[in-house]
């Protein structure tokens, strides 16, 4: 690849740079890149763009990041993509952005990964351990497409947990009285009943209109899963294929939806049922416990609280799997083994009568 001189426009001052490359497909094409206040930022514009299409590591992460984003954006639902967007910006790219690829070491990662359990910040290590696996995709990209010898992340070990540990959740009363709490507001009321007797997602639920539910059967079809991202209103599949799921619900909860629909004026049952977003229910869940007096839990944790009445309740792993729509019991074991010893302790009691 021959690279080309940088100029100078005349008329504005401005740099700019011409210079020939080889594309993926082996053809010779010429780029002209204008604007550069400075030549040296001209220069190193046409170094970042010789890099990454030469399919050498010999270039800054922060280009390998950029191929790497524009890989993953037809790959990945618009809300996990933002997700590893955010991640990136904040965590990863400021501290590796002028490294080349191939210079980073072990012990660089290391260093890192030192900076971040001692921010002030105090990170959990659940999210700790989710910027390490964001930084491993990276690099596991650059091995698998580039070229690269190995993936420095993986030698130099792995920091934060996988899981948080003892998931919150509420018992059945706790939560009757944050329902009672929130019943001045039927959409409420009703928003967290679905939330609490169903195991849904909030995302799954912010997608539901009335024809999801059959009231005979006494079910909702769980199909599609809502976000907004950047002020649009996208309808997603769900989190999993198994999150594709009919769930049955209780007789009241079947009554407070229809009651709710009645009472929307001129609704559509094809439109959503709940218009809202996310940070309703979260504002919502606030208020809910402090006017309860109960101690805070996530919106997700509704579904650990429905989960740990099942499992209270004698039902077994895999019905309990298929209703949160886990790809597999072996999921929801690792979630709830923890709710499990009290039932080791019922085996044996049931035993000893037979001895």
């Amino acid at each position: 690849m021959k690279s080309l001189p940088t100029y100078k426009d005349e008329k504005t001052g401005l740099w700019y740079c011409k210079f020939v490359y080889t594309d993926w497909t082996g053809q010779r094409k010429q780029k002209k890149k204008k604007g550069f206040r400075l030549q040296k930022e001209a220069k190193q514009y046409e170094m970042d763009f010789l890099s990454k299409t030469s399919h050498s590591c010999d270039m800054r992460f922060c280009d390998l990041v950029e191929i790497y984003m524009d890989d993953c954006k037809a790959r990945l639902k618009p809300t996990t993509y933002r997700g590893k967007e955010d991640v990136l910006a904040k965590h990863i790219i400021p501290y590796f952005k002028n490294f080349k690829v191939n210079e980073i070491q072990p012990m660089t990662v290391r260093r890192w990964q030192t900076e971040l359990i001692n921010s002030p910040k105090k990170y959990k290590p659940t999210y700790l351990r989710t910027l390490n696996s964001q930084l491993s995709a990276v690099f596991n990209f650059a091995v698998k497409y580039y070229g690269l010898n190995s993936n420095p992340v993986q030698k130099s070990g792995s920091i934060g947990k996988k899981k948080s540990g003892l998931e919150q959740y509420w018992t059945t009363d706790e939560f009757k009285m944050f329902s009672e709490a929130v019943s001045d507001k039927l959409q409420s009321t009703v928003i967290f009943n679905l939330l609490y007797w169903s195991e849904m997602r909030s995302g799954e639920l912010l997608a539901l209109t009335l024809n999801d539910f059959d009231f005979e059967e006494r079910t909702v079809s769980i199909t599609k899963n809502y976000a907004r991202v950047d002020g649009e209103d996208l309808f997603l599949e769900p989190k999993t294929p198994k999150s594709n799921r009919k769930v049955t619900l209780p007789q009241f909860v079947c009554d407070m939806v229809k009651d709710y629909a009645d009472k929307l004026y001129g609704y559509n049952p094809s439109d959503r049922l709940f218009e809202i977003t996310k940070h309703f229910l979260i504002k919502e869940m606030e208020r809910g416990c402090k006017k309860a007096g109960l101690h805070r839990i996530r919106i997700h944790d509704l579904r650990h609280s429905h989960a740990s009445l099942l499992i209270e309740l004698g039902f077994a792993p895999l019905l309990i799997s298929e209703r949160l729509g886990h790809e597999s019991v072996t999921t929801t074991l690792e979630i709830y083994s923890h709710l499990y010893p009290t039932k080791h302790g019922e085996v044996a009691e049931r035993l000893q009568a037979f001895a």
